[in-house]
């Protein structure tokens, strides 16, 4: 399998201005960790990471390394081994695929998936369905009940695909399948990317990309491509609400591959807590108590990361607190994500809204900060008291006061 990794996700800016894509943490595990799940339970036990740049490299391998960490964790046997792109830019999601394919000699139909959507997919029909059709390339589609801004296929009876409609009109659509960014690959595509006409590409457009570029060339040249409409959940994370949104699905069940998070206080309740050594199980049983006497109140599904510290009188409603983080007394955390090691003041209001790695919201009873409205503060970022974010993305290593409306706070 092959998870191209390139560009800045600047749709997920400004929570990507400094981390990789597939590394931003959901749910207290880096996002691509559910892909890798969902395939390594069904067999699949070689990855390569289709890695662009330094930040990307560096956040994947110092992670995953070869994935021995992986399957130990989630008991994957025999383990899983991941390789990385050598060091050459691609020129796009194709283009990565290619030198991959090439480097590392694949004869073998390759899956290609991209590092920000979370998908459940049965392989073997896949593959099952790949093989019959006899397609250099089976393109995952999924029927969407509002197609624009997407590619919509447009397919004849055998589900062979003769081309896709970039974004159009719902009068335009020729139909509802779009393209979810998940391929199989035949491995004589590998002569397919030698060809004149894909060099050609290339060189013009100084990229290839599958979308935009390598799809179009196939189908224009009448190579055998398919579409295979996907049954399972799929969500693409490729923007604050679309995360928002995804990781309450999960929360409430909607991957079946990981359904419980660890530390679950009930079976009646969707809440975990997590902690697994002594003194973390010692500050989980501590959040444990005051949920059950009232001092904390939860809504919904709630996960709480390790060794964190809740103070009386929090409320929190379907949303996620990751590891080391300490709220104040008196906060509300709704509709929210909450990464590791931040600290959240007392009387602090956050909601619908993602809060950085290592940040610092300061509230107080008499000035208390409130943020919401699809509000993302990256990491490193300190928010004064008596702040308001609505709708307001913040950059990282800042330090903020005042009132924002819709606006993007860059240092310097």
């Amino acid at each position: 399998m092959i998870i191209p990794v390139g560009g800045k996700a600047t749709r997920l800016m400004p929570l990507t201005e400094a981390t990789s894509k597939a590394a931003l943490r959901l749910l207290n595990r880096p996002l691509v960790e559910f892909s890798l799940l969902s395939l390594a339970r069904q067999g699949i036990r070689n990855f390569i990471f289709g890695v662009k740049g330094y930040t990307n490299y560096r956040d994947l391998y110092d992670y995953f390394e070869s994935g021995y960490g992986f399957s130990v964790r989630y008991d994957i046997k025999p383990r899983i081994h991941i390789k990385y792109q050598p060091n050459v830019d691609d020129l796009g999601s194709a283009d990565s695929a290619a030198i991959n394919m090439e480097y590392y000699a694949v004869n073998n139909p390759v899956f290609a998936v991209q590092g920000d959507n979370v998908f459940e997919i049965c392989v073997k029909d896949l593959m099952q369905f790949h093989r019959e059709k006899g397609a250099l390339m089976t393109i995952v589609l999924r029927e969407v009940d509002n197609v624009e801004g997407l590619g919509i296929a447009d397919i004849n009876r055998n589900s062979r695909i003769r081309r896709f409609v970039e974004k159009p009109a719902p009068k335009d659509a020729p139909s509802k399948l779009a393209n979810t960014g998940l391929y199989v690959l035949s491995p004589e595509v590998r002569k397919v990317f030698k060809e004149k006409g894909v060099k050609q590409i290339t060189k013009e457009k100084n990229r290839l990309d599958f979308g935009y570029d390598f799809i179009p060339y196939l189908t224009d040249s009448g190579y055998p491509v398919y579409g295979y409409t996907l049954k399972g959940n799929w969500f693409d994370v490729g923007t604050p609400k679309n995360y928002l949104e995804a990781m309450k699905k999960l929360l409430h069940g909607g991957f079946s591959m990981l359904t419980d998070f660890g530390g679950k206080i009930s079976e009646k309740q969707q809440i975990w807590v997590q902690g697994e050594s002594n003194d973390s199980e010692q500050r989980r049983q501590k959040i444990i108590r005051k949920i059950k006497q009232g001092r904390i109140e939860i809504e919904g599904a709630v996960l709480i990361g390790r060794h964190c510290q809740i103070e009386d009188g929090v409320k929190i409603v379907n949303s996620c607190i990751d590891n080391f983080t300490r709220i104040g007394k008196g906060a509300t955390i709704e509709n929210s994500a909450v990464l590791d090691r931040v600290i959240i003041g007392e009387k602090a209001e956050v909601r619908d809204s993602i809060i950085g790695r290592h940040a610092t919201i300061l509230s107080s009873g008499r000035k208390p900060t409130k943020i919401d409205a699809i509000s993302v503060v990256a990491d490193d970022v300190t928010i004064e008291e008596g702040c308001s974010l609505t709708e307001t993305r913040i950059y990282p290593h800042q330090r903020v006061r005042g009132e924002f409306k819709q606006q993007i706070l860059m240092s310097n």
